[in-house]
């Protein structure tokens, strides 16, 4: 019998199930059910032929029920209000909590049914391991969607938590926290009075709610953040420290009583109770597994490859938890160890740098190391993060053995002596002073976090190519292959790098939630109109406008502020302290504003724009003051409104009502009922609306009467609740309009889930 090859089975089910990275929905239990039986036939014969497609089809099936399985809670729970039994998994104590749903109306759910509740303050303490009582009103994950921004989506998918909801009655059924929360709750009693709680708490159990902004802003700067929350390094020293303490227990067993598996079983267990104090959460759990399955082949006694050790976990984590595709995190951990067998077999560390002497090794290999890491990974983490960090490589090589060699060990050890009086508190002190030194020293590092576009997602392989011409050795064997490919490398860097200078030029309307922001944009150029909303702590041009902006490697030169609102002027300070030369115009009479009043037209990168309203010395302030603005290229125009309502609308339409005619109206004030008159609909006679407008807002915007409305004087609909970003394509007298959800990146996990249309 022919020899059943491992790997090859490994990297079938991993190709059956990465397709959920880009299906563009999930298919019905018919169609799964006919692929179930395709692979079923293909694996009766256990032909060689066969095997493969056969365990490629049936893993296709296993993760095409995964991703049902995770959309069935939005048919099952948020149709109307239910009475559920939860469990507390995690909670800031409060008013943001996760929760697991166990029943519903005394029905047991399995698997549990994760939900988030943000906002949301409980009637008594909580904490982990609770059970409560509450009628909940559930609703579908739902995120902003945009070019460069963060998919929401498909992070609470790939967290298993696909329900947010609202708390209308809850009671607690038991008092008693969990271990893991009575535990967290020792250490930071303990660690009450140190300043770098939040960096203990965060290496401890895995919550960085305590980690100030500023911090993280450091973390980010020197690109160590990876150090300072429990990640597949920590569970992996505790796991050793949990090898070294069996082995060193194995000294006083007698000889025929000392073997390999009882250090390797102690490291399993050392590692579960690490990734338990981290909260089982996924990312913790993906590292348990991985190394659960590294432990399988060790006591297995075979001698197995480092990339057949790497197959099977990258499988393994794939087979208990498919949605893992959707993580980030995965793929960054599972590409960082593929990356360094790589570099390990491509680029050794030469053999008279590991012929010296220990105090000369150890630190070569460690920039080794992280000289590989940082090559190698940089179009990852530049696909990821749109940036690098410029410190990172040196940051890395002070902070990497620095925590894993002193700050884990003295961290780990307070965890299991926290209680102990004197010594627990000389652990946690000295813990402090660690990190008090380490972070003293990073904010001394030069550089800082570079931020880049696109465009270099293909230079960034330059790493990878290097190291394939040095190790084949290219230039010795073949010179004039080398002189070809730095001249195929040299063209493709100026096309990439250079800016094209397009006839063409397009609209897009940014996914900012509730609020309006627009962007005109032609020749690398950008004309923003209204800035989107601010809260607490943000924006919409921190959070969405200006990664888009840098993503796609535009230049704003000015702002058109609609009027005052914060929904609309929101980001207004960020993208000026970002950019202070852009040139501002508003109806408000600010200081360094230019006017925006009827009459005024000026002309920007060959752009028509011209103002209808308001009039100047127009006493209109709010909504009616909104500066409506026709931005026009002599065929294509397009009707800025901000939030104009129906009195402003009558009154500009008795000045020139044949001048607004456009062939796309920005739907005014969000598609509310105050607007959007049957008068300017048939002025514009326009052929699609566009509103900005958030799914569960406030106001239930926007209006299925105004939508009705518009619909009936033949536009054609869109709003970026439904859609995402909208980006309207004009070339000549040719027009295309994409959503983010639809066209641009149609994704099963960017669907619009739960009913056709609601705001609530």
């Amino acid at each position: 019998m022919r020899e059943i090859n491992l790997s090859g089975i490994c990297i079938s089910i991993i190709a059956g199930i990465v397709p959920l990275l880009w299906l563009p929905a999930i298919p019905g239990i018919n169609a799964i059910a006919v692929l179930l039986a395709v692979a079923l036939c293909l694996l009766v014969p256990r032909h060689p032929a066969c095997r493969y497609p056969g365990i490629f089809a049936l893993s296709l099936c296993w993760g095409l029920l995964a991703g049902r399985e995770s959309l069935e809670p939005y048919e099952k729970l948020i149709q109307k209000p239910v009475a559920a039994q939860v469990v507390i998994t995690r909670t800031d104590g409060a008013q943001n909590h996760e929760l697991q749903v166990i029943r519903v109306d005394n029905h047991l759910l399995f698997p549990p049914v994760g939900v988030a509740l943000k906002g949301v303050y409980l009637p008594a303490s909580v904490c982990p391991g609770q059970k409560w009582l509450m009628k909940l009103r559930l609703r579908p994950v739902h995120g902003q969607l945009n070019e460069g921004g963060f998919d929401s989506q498909r992070y609470a998918l790939a967290q298993h938590l696909p329900l947010r909801g609202r708390m209308t009655e809850a009671t607690r059924l038991s008092e008693t926290c969990s271990l893991r929360a009575q535990w967290m709750r020792r250490v930071t009693a303990a660690t009450q009075q140190l300043e770098w709680q939040g960096i203990i708490l965060a290496l401890a159990f895995g919550e960085r709610a305590g980690i100030s902004a500023e911090v993280k802003d450091l973390l980010r700067q020197t690109g160590t953040a990876h150090l300072m929350a429990i990640s597949g390094l920590h569970i992996s020293l505790a796991a050793g420290a949990g090898w070294l303490l069996a082995r060193g227990a194995q000294f006083s067993f007698p000889a025929w009583r000392i073997g390999f598996r009882l250090p390797l079983l102690a490291s399993m267990v050392t590692a579960g109770v690490y990734a338990w104090l981290a909260g089982g959460n996924p990312p913790t759990m993906r590292v348990l597994t991985g190394l659960a399955i590294w432990l399988l082949l060790r006591l297995n006694g075979r001698q197995w490859t480092a990339w057949e050790v790497w197959l099977c976990c990258f499988c393994g984590i794939l087979l208990v938890d498919p949605l893992a595709v959707l993580s980030d995190s995965f793929w960054l951990s599972v590409l960082a160890v593929g990356c360094l067998i790589f570099w390990y077999q491509w680029m050794p560390l030469p053999p008279r740098m590991a012929g010296r002497k220990w105090y000369f090794r150890y630190p070569a290999g460690v920039l080794h190391l992280q000289t590989g890491i940082t090559l190698l990974l940089m179009p990852v983490q530049l696909f990821m993060f749109h940036g690098v960090s410029v410190n990172a490589l040196l940051a890395n090589l002070i902070a990497v053995p620095y925590v894993s060699l002193l700050v884990v060990p003295l961290l780990l050890a307070g965890l299991v002596l926290t209680g102990t009086p004197w010594i627990d508190e000389a652990l946690w002190r000295s813990v402090e002073t660690l990190l008090a030194w380490l972070f003293s020293i990073l904010a001394r590092l030069p550089g800082q976090w570079l931020e880049l576009d696109s465009r270099f997602l293909i230079l960034s392989l330059a790493g990878w190519l290097a190291i394939v011409v040095y190790r084949l050795a290219i230039l010795k064997t073949s010179p004039l292959s080398l002189v070809v490919l730095g001249g195929y490398l040299a063209v493709l860097t100026s096309g990439v790098l250079s800016k094209k200078d397009r006839t063409s030029w397009e609209v897009t309307m940014p996914d900012v939630g509730h609020g309006l922001a627009l962007a005109v944009v032609r020749h690398g150029k950008v004309m923003l109109y209204d800035t989107g909303g601010a809260w607490p702590g943000g924006d919409s041009a921190q959070q969405v406008i200006i990664p888009w902006l840098r993503w796609k490697n535009l230049s704003p030169e000015g702002v058109i502020l609609s009027h005052e609102h914060l929904d609309h002027r929101g980001g207004l300070n960020s993208l000026l302290k970002t950019w202070p030369k852009l040139e501002v115009r508003s109806s408000l009479g600010w200081a360094n504003h230019r006017p925006c009043f009827r009459g005024q037209r000026w002309r920007w990168q060959g752009l028509n724009f011209t103002v209808h309203w308001p009039p100047p010395g127009n006493g209109n302030k709010g909504n009616n003051g909104s500066c409506v603005v026709m931005v026009s290229d002599g065929r294509f125009r397009m009707l800025f409104t901000g939030d104009v309502e129906a009195p402003a609308e009558l009154a500009m339409l008795k000045e020139r009502w044949q001048a607004l005619e456009a062939d796309i109206i920005q739907v005014p004030h969000h598609g509310s009922r105050t607007s959007s008159g049957g008068p300017l609909l048939r002025a514009v006679s326009g052929q699609a609306a566009l509103a900005s407008a958030s799914r569960y807002n406030a106001w239930r915007l926007p209006s299925v009467k105004v939508i009705a409305r518009y619909q009936k004087q033949g536009y054609r609909w869109y709003d970026t609740a439904h859609s995402g970003q909208i980006t309207i394509r004009i070339n000549s007298d040719k027009w295309q309009i994409n959503g983010f959800r639809e066209q641009l990146l149609p994704r099963w996990y960017h669907q619009w889930f739960g009913v056709t249309r609601d705001s609530r």
